[in-house]
């Protein structure tokens, strides 16, 4: 009989998948190694089940011990499945941004969580960094991993990925293009494929808020281009050691807007469900094709799965609300189109600004329609009621009419979108658009700029 003694005798072996649509401008054989086959749907049980058989081997992890790291959900997964195995506990640091599904997924196969804000420095005892090396320190009979230092983690990739990929191209690669974070897979598998052809090029795909394209180049680490971004899986503010720049030819950089569109595009047009770092590396992909010609064969790493991603870059709603939604907006119908059905927020002229505040904060909204019997007569935003609390602090207990500015401009929902721009200025925050059923919808400055 042919079965596997457990789940991790399972992980690698993955498939080589030529993409068809999604590469169709590039003239060379685009081959997408996917790392959703392995048990935990990521390329990362690779290098988490290395890590933890070396920690046995040298006596790091001690039998009923606690490993302890800082993941942003993948490596996570791979070393709660070893743990699970080989009867270990785990403890996960993760930062916020990232998905609620990697995180209940961890919760689930037994990790303790742990959620610490992303918007911080690396040494700020609050990161994710930071918290899991003192957890380390602090808790009896516990190993920390870091994977970002730790050796085992490209070292499985030499000894993994980089064969699979060189067997299964039959030695005919000429490109390996990944996107980079902890550098291990990069790193690894370039070592071993250069090792066999030094002629392969080996290119990473980085994100705009990291650090690695520009210190690749220069030799600069530049703390100017470290800022909050939504990728995840990719980038860095930091240099891991695993990151081994010389095995690597090249970087380019992706939005997040564009990782997000491309791992759409990737379900819809391959048919294959992969996550976020995948929309990188085909965009990535597609900013390098003049690199390729038409006999190169090109492989590139598809991390993880994207059901970890359903809240996210699958969900319309999360990528309208960042501008990521390739929609086409022309009229006013289209710019209000997602939050019709919500009521318009308004008050009336007798009413007190107490109200119209407390209906501000309530909505988490910035402006607000004022009425009487006969229509729209005036309105208040944020910076007409700054402007008359400096001048009167009860300003609260005073009538909305006393205070109110200028009606907002009604336009038909057949505006056009340039005309409504124009309609909004630095004395008039808002438009109203009459839908012609009796109802009437805001748009405001943000709307304007989401549009655009």
């Amino acid at each position: 009989m042919k079965y596997a003694k457990n789940i991790l005798e399972t992980i690698g072996n993955t498939p080589l998948v030529r993409l068809n649509s999604v590469t169709k401008e590039i003239d060379a054989m685009v081959l997408a190694k996917v790392e959703t086959f392995n048990p935990g749907n990521s390329v990362k049980d690779r290098m988490a089940l290395k890590m933890i058989e070396d920690a046995e081997a040298d006596g790091r992890l001690q039998p009923g011990g606690t490993i302890i790291e800082g993941t942003s959900g993948n490596t996570g997964m791979g070393l709660a499945l070893a743990a699970i195995v080989k009867g270990y506990k785990c403890i996960f640091v993760i930062s916020d941004k990232q998905s609620r599904e990697k995180m209940d997924i961890l919760r689930a196969v037994g990790a303790e969580v742990i959620v610490c804000p992303t918007n911080v420095e690396p040494t700020d005892p609050r990161s994710y960094y930071s918290v899991s090396k003192r957890l380390g320190t602090e808790i009896p009979n516990s190993w920390y991993v870091n994977q970002y230092d730790n050796p085992s983690n490209s070292q499985a990739h030499y000894e993994q990925t980089g064969p699979e990929i060189w067997e299964q191209t039959d030695g005919k690669i000429t490109h390996f293009v990944v996107g980079v974070g902890t550098g291990g897979t990069i790193s690894g598998t370039a070592k071993y494929l250069k090792e066999k052809n030094p002629a392969i090029k080996i290119w990473g795909i980085d994100t705009y808020g990291s650090v690695f394209k520009k210190y690749h180049e220069t030799g600069i680490f530049d703390e100017n281009e470290i800022y909050p971004y939504i990728t995840e899986g990719i980038g860095e503010d930091i240099l891991p050691k695993n990151v081994d720049f010389s095995l690597i030819d090249g970087f380019t950089k992706v939005t997040d807007k564009d990782a997000a569109v491309y791992t759409r595009k990737i379900a819809k047009e391959e048919g294959i469900f992969v996550g976020n770092s995948a929309g990188s590396a085909i965009k990535g992909l597609l900013q390098l094709k003049e690199h390729f010609k038409k006999d190169d064969v090109v492989v590139v790493l598809f991390h993880d799965h994207g059901s970890r991603y359903v809240g996210k870059m699958f969900n319309d709603d999360w990528m309208r609300e960042r501008g990521f939604l390739e929609e086409e907006i022309k009229t006013a119908a289209d710019l209000v189109n997602n939050h019709k059905d919500r009521k318009l927020v308004t008050a009336q002229t007798e009413e007190l600004v107490s109200h119209a505040i407390e209906r501000m904060k309530r909505f988490e909204i910035s402006q607000i329609p004022i009425k009487d019997i006969d229509g729209f007569v005036g309105s208040i935003d944020e910076s007409l009621l700054l402007h008359h609390f400096i001048a009167d602090k009860n300003i609260s207990e005073k009538p909305i009419k006393e205070i109110m500015g200028k009606p907002y401009p009604i336009v038909l929902k057949s505006t056009k979108l340039e005309v409504i721009s124009k309609l909004i200025t630095r004395e008039n925050q808002a438009v109203l658009v009459d839908l012609e059923d009796g109802n009437y919808h805001i748009v405001t400055k943000y709307d304007i700029i989401s549009a655009i």
